[in-house]
């Protein structure tokens, strides 16, 4: 059966999800909250949407739908607010971060929900090695064709996203010399990695999906798990490579700089998306993920070898119309304060060292969540 119609979107809206790590406060392991923690959440109105996430130790919270940077940045920090007096409540810890630094895989639960049982039988260990955080952003398409534009478009800018949100250095008790560690698990996954490049959406659900449902590996848009796919029942375009910051400002400035760039894309005045620009694409997500803002990365078009720093920066300067116009030069004026001063990984590096124990660096994690 095809996808249903792209729903009405309005172009340029946007919506964030995190996911958060629910983390004991005796030892800074992570806890087997959520079931509890949604049961208390659940009793009163939640100012969003919060659900379960692949296994116990993780949530996931949903932004409402937005047009401006400033109500979505009030509402993720209300959401913050009232997950944390609910986990005092329950006398547990909550932090961002794209890895938990120490736990270990073999000791998660998988939360009881007929998709999250399938999926772990299905992928095995790996269904619990997804204990991972990341942040998702969808921003509002007027058609199927204009999302799949803004997907292969973005392509280029995705270590952007990588870099900026960086914040998985350690992984089961170790520093993985990476910055971002998480999209590894990602990538283990056999859905993982890219769309195939396809303009019409037409196209895209009468031959590629209705040939990929028809051999059995896929059912629903939920089993790719591409760096941006299309989500056509929310008329939408999910990004999907952040780790989890380890603040909500963050994240709301991510979100604020990804539709200002879908603001500039949209004008058509860059060159048009090609297949070719997936030549350099798996390299320069890879020094994304294992340098940060320090790595070197390949311009599609040029093939100019560039620092990704540097990118950024000219980026957020060519962006600066578009988020005047949005009302967002904050976010913009944040993400650059993170360009120059350093990455949540750097932070977290910086905290492993000044407090002298993981665990004192997820305490430390914990109390920036809170804002503190």
């Amino acid at each position: 059966m095809p996808l249903e119609p792209f729903a009405q979107s309005e172009t340029l809206t946007f919506g964030v999800e995190l996911e958060l790590q629910l983390v004991s406060l005796s030892d800074f392991d992570l806890a087997a909250a959520s079931p509890d923690l949604l049961h208390l959440l659940n009793r009163k109105p939640f100012p969003g949407n919060v659900t379960p996430e692949i296994t116990e130790s993780m949530i996931e919270i949903n932004s409402s739908v937005h047009s401006r940077y400033g109500p979505l940045l009030a509402q993720l920090q209300e959401i913050r607010d009232t997950l944390v007096a609910g986990a005092d409540r329950l006398n547990i810890g909550m932090c961002g971060g794209g890895t938990h630094p120490f736990q270990h895989w073999s000791e998660r639960k998988i939360f009881e929900k007929p998709r999250f049982q399938e999926l772990s039988s299905l992928y095995g260990y790996l269904a619990k090695q997804f204990t991972v955080f990341g942040q998702h952003v969808h921003i509002g398409c007027a058609s199927g064709d204009d999302a799949l534009f803004l997907l292969h478009s973005l392509s280029r800018y995705i270590p952007h996203f990588i870099a900026l949100s960086a914040s998985s250095p350690y992984v089961q008790g170790h520093d993985s010399l990476f910055e971002s560690a998480r999209l590894n698990s990602v990538f283990a996954f056999p859905m993982s990695g890219r769309a195939p490049f396809l303009l019409n959406w037409r196209e895209f659900n009468e031959v590629f999906f209705a040939k990929m449902e028809r051999t059995g590996i896929i059912r629903s848009m939920k089993d790719f798990y591409w760096d941006i796919r299309p989500k056509p029942e929310y008329g939408t375009i999910e990004l999907r490579v952040c780790d989890t910051p380890l603040t909500v400002e963050r994240a709301a400035a991510l979100a604020a700089y990804l539709q200002a760039l879908c603001r500039h894309l949209l004008e058509r005045r860059e060159a048009a998306p090609a297949e070719d620009d997936y030549l350099v694409y798996n390299y320069n997500r890879f020094q994304a993920c294992r340098f940060g803002l320090d790595g070197m990365v390949t311009l599609p078009k040029t093939y100019q070898n560039v620092l990704l720093r540097d990118d950024i920066l000219a980026t957020l300067k060519l962006m600066e119309p578009h988020a005047e116009a949005l009302e967002s030069t904050a976010a913009l004026r944040h993400l650059r304060q993170a360009v120059h001063g350093g990455s949540d990984a750097t932070w977290l590096r910086s905290q492993y060292s000044d407090e002298g124990s993981p665990e004192g660096m997820v305490h430390a994690a914990i109390r920036r969540f809170r804002g503190e």
